[in-house]
């Protein structure tokens, strides 16, 4: 590693970007929309993220939440989606 390699890399964070999840999770749906998990693996955890689609309208949202594990973060990202419907409806698009 050269000295330039390393200075870079100590002033830039060194943290990778998030990687989308190579394993993929059915489509839930919920009173007329499909929700989609797309868990970020950041490290050896995983980023809330994911879809609402209806019709040709989507919404996608990414939560600062990180969870130990690709399967807990697909649940709650489910959870949380639903709680969006419930309470903003179409207002969402």
């Amino acid at each position: 590693m050269s000295l330039f390699s390393a200075l870079k890399s100590m002033f830039s964070g060194g943290s990778a970007p998030a990687e989308p999840v190579t394993e993929s999770f059915p489509p839930v749906e919920y009173e007329g929309y499909t929700i989609t998990p797309t868990p970020q693996q950041e490290g050896s955890q995983y980023r809330i993220c994911g879809e609402i689609v209806k019709g040709d309208q989507s919404h996608t949202f990414v939560r600062a939440d990180l969870l130990p594990s690709a399967e807990s973060c697909r649940d709650e990202m489910v959870r949380k989606a639903r709680q969006m419907i419930d309470q903003q409806g179409d207002a969402i698009f």
